[in-house]
């Protein structure tokens, strides 16, 4: 497993055209296409087309139009949630309706917007056709309502005395308000649009000086209250620069989390949202008392690192189990600390596990000032690695077949369970085949979930990379057609394909 993608799960986006085969007849146009403003629905979705789409547009304040195509997998998956959310819009009276368009049939409309991928969802606001917004919330039924109702009432609610704001901060465990001497002020109109835009947290505004003062301020501040940690976190608006909208949901995103996490199936998505840099883990046996009194240190290292490393408890025996793999451990190692940096999924271990407040910091420290090597995963090398015409690489090994300066080595990393990586298996048996008595020339393989490298990360399976013979350690990676032909064919022209004739 690659921990930021998988604990974050598959995320529903945009599905590339030149992916999906198209069939032929999908992608003519009907010829009995009426040629009218009629609007039809289809489960309360408007079914927009060249000719009705500027009457729809006149006609509704605020238009959420899906352009999918039917072929696609995450169009067909988003369908029932979209009807849903138009459903529930429909019944609240909302000013809001969603639309969709048959992209690959509605050619105009697909390339006036610019559409590319599949689904691609815009707002259209007061019949404004030119500056469509970008939607960019959850792609399910309640992530899509509430992204409509923030954009179509106001996205704060008005505070106006101290007994509605205290009982307002208590309704929720979280709520953010904004407090400002003049809720028309650009500072003002960009916290409505970051309240518009984070729809899991609840947002107030407030002008009133009573308010000011009953909170501690003397300048406009957002302030986050919370019902956890410190219970109330504030982020004055800088005179000069104002308010940056994209800077506050940034701590807003850091300081809704708990300062120690738990990691389970509810709190994956805020783990991963926040986009903290570095993960600091805790893996530890809850059923034993004495591993779970660890929990005090850990927290209490955790206050200095706040935004920059997000601290983790993770249950060996509850959900945690399903990323032990990752990290090359079983439930019998816990406890034992961890650090990921997540750009690149690099881990970090200390020499010894040492539990307490000072150590944890010290270790972090000198993993952020890179004075700490990665801890690289490595199986062990099978007996029969190099017997086969397929060499099997491990991380140990990898160096000095990689980059014998003698041997043109061709490397497929991949995962066991990639469909893709399955799916070519034979072509790069049958490649090894065809060169296993060639002495300047080996096919390797490597599983990249098992076996990791200091100075090469794997972002995708499978990846292909030729490491030429000669001094100098380069590396060029294979990004063309994966069958024999064209493999036999960049190898015998030295790691690069020969241009074809026109």
């Amino acid at each position: 497993l690659v921990l930021s993608l998988a604990w974050l799960g598959p995320a529903l986006g945009g599905e590339d055209e030149d992916e999906e085969v198209i069939e032929e007849e999908e992608k003519e146009k009907k010829e009995d296409e009426v040629l009218s403003d009629e609007i039809k629905e289809e489960d309360n979705v408007l079914v927009l087309h060249e000719h009705n789409f500027a009457r729809v547009l006149s006609e509704h304040q605020l238009l959420l139009v899906e352009f999918y195509a039917p072929w696609c997998g995450h169009c067909q998956q988003l369908a029932p949630a979209f009807a849903q959310a138009a459903t529930e819009l429909r019944n609240e009276s909302s000013p809001a309706r969603l639309g969709k368009v048959d992209a690959t049939a509605q050619t105009a409309l697909a390339t006036e917007f610019g559409i590319t991928s599949y689904p691609t969802l815009k707002l259209f606001r007061d019949g404004n056709r030119t500056h469509p917004l970008e939607y960019t919330g959850r792609m399910d039924s309640r992530g899509i309502v509430l992204w409509m109702q923030r954009r179509a009432g106001p996205s704060a609610t008005l505070l106006q005395d101290t007994d509605t704001t205290a009982a307002f901060i208590d309704s929720q465990d979280l709520v953010a308000i904004g407090f400002f001497k003049d809720l028309k002020g650009e500072a003002a109109q960009a916290f409505f649009e970051v309240a518009a835009e984070m729809v899991d947290l609840t947002f107030g505004v407030a002008e009133a000086a009573e308010l000011f003062q009953a909170y501690g301020l003397s300048a406009d501040t957002v302030c986050l209250f919370k019902k956890f940690d410190e219970k109330q976190t504030n982020f004055p608006v800088d005179s000069a620069r104002g308010l940056d909208t994209a800077e506050l949901m940034r701590l807003l995103r850091i300081h809704s989390l708990q300062l120690v996490m738990e990691f389970t199936k509810e709190t994956s998505n805020q783990i991963f949202g926040a986009k903290i840099p570095h993960h600091m883990l805790l893996f530890l046996n809850k059923s034993s008392t004495e591993q779970l009194s660890l929990r005090d240190g850990f927290r209490a290292a955790a206050g200095g690192f706040r935004g920059e490393v997000l601290f983790v408890v993770v249950d060996v025996t509850g959900h945690g189990a399903d990323v032990l793999p990752f990290f090359g451990m079983t439930a019998a190692d816990a406890p034992t600390l961890r650090l990921v940096r997540m750009e690149n999924n690099r881990k970090y271990q200390m020499e010894q596990d040492d539990f307490s407040e000072s150590a944890i910091r010290t270790f972090i420290q000198a993993v952020l000032d890179g004075k700490v090597k990665p801890h690289l995963l490595s199986a062990e090398p099978p007996e029969d690695w190099d017997t086969r015409p397929v060499k099997v690489l491990v991380g140990k090994t990898f160096e000095q077949v990689a980059f014998d300066e003698t041997k043109n080595v061709f490397v497929k990393f991949y995962a066991p369970w990639c469909p893709h990586c399955q799916a070519m298996e034979a072509a790069w048996e049958e490649l090894a085949e065809r060169y296993k008595d060639r002495e300047d020339i080996v096919i390797a393989e490597m599983d990249s979930t098992a076996n990791e490298l200091e100075n090469i990360t794997i972002h995708g399976y499978p990846t292909l990379h030729y490491f030429p013979a000669g001094p100098g350690r380069k590396m060029v990676e294979y990004k063309s057609t994966r069958d024999v032909e064209t493999f036999s064919k960049f190898l015998e022209n030295g790691g690069t394909l020969p241009e074809e004739p026109p």
